[in-house]
């Protein structure tokens, strides 16, 4: 049996243990006993040992990401299939996935409201991506179907500022509330292009390592969660002034 199948903080705790010249010379059974006994000297050295895997998967997701967003920034911020908002040729792409049934994504939308009222040359991507239940789908799917009337914009905002659950029921209630024809909205529902652009989402935010909505990708920031306005402004300037360099 080798060292690297001991359990990692027994691995880290062997690391910084003076043990480590000679532990070749050692039998497996002594190398375990030293390493209990120097964990019942030093029983910080568990905390350390985990405190150092998790700044190694920190620094693995990290570069994950930044791969990611290399391999992936055109589908990302040039997706046909996706809907752009605000500046359509804003020279700093906001990327914003979210879930219709999700609070903070209801709650987030007027910040970034905020954003880009108060910088015009925000180009702004929305990806559905329903995550929390057929509600969800079916709002996502309504939404996307919505296009085709010209009416996402107005729908989408009439959904984040609904009382209760995106549930079938709903969702078509706010539909005929923003003049939308439901049966053509069924119809469009079933589109290619609505499996496409949710499937995408899934595909991108895998990729990236989300786990929740809302996420916004700026530039190269990955930001996940509810963000205040003045976060998303510092991250478009900070993002144009790499541009501009």
């Amino acid at each position: 049996m080798k060292l690297t199948k001991l359990a990692p903080f027994a691995i880290y705790a062997a690391a910084l243990m003076p043990i480590s010249a000679y532990a070749d010379e050692l039998s497996d059974e002594r190398i375990k006993e030293l390493v209990y006994e120097a964990i019942l000297e030093n029983p910080q050295i568990i905390m350390e040992a985990v405190r150092l895997l998790e700044e190694r998967q920190q620094q693995d997701q990290a570069a994950t990401a930044a791969a990611a967003l290399e391999t992936e920034r055109d589908r990302l911020e040039q997706d046909p299939n996706a809907i752009v908002l605000a500046n359509p040729d804003g020279d700093v792409t906001v990327v914003e996935f979210f879930d219709y049934n999700c609070p903070y994504c209801r709650r987030v939308m007027p910040q970034v409201d905020a954003l880009v009222e108060q910088d015009p040359y925000v180009r702004l991507v929305y990806r559905e991506w329903p995550i929390l239940g057929e509600g969800s789908v079916f709002a996502a799917r309504a939404a996307l179907a919505a296009r085709a009337q010209g009416k996402y914009e107005e729908f989408h905002v009439a959904m984040m500022e609904m009382q209760g659950r995106a549930e079938e029921a709903s969702v078509l209630r706010i539909a005929r509330e923003v003049g939308l024809d439901i049966d053509q909205l069924r119809r469009d529902m079933e589109a290619p292009e609505v499996d496409e652009h949710i499937q995408t989402s899934m595909e991108l935010t895998r990729a990236l390592g989300f786990s929740g909505t809302p996420s916004f990708v700026i530039g190269d920031a990955l930001i996940p969660g509810f963000v205040e306005a003045d976060v998303l402004i510092e991250q478009v300037g900070a993002t144009r002034e790499a541009k501009n360099q």
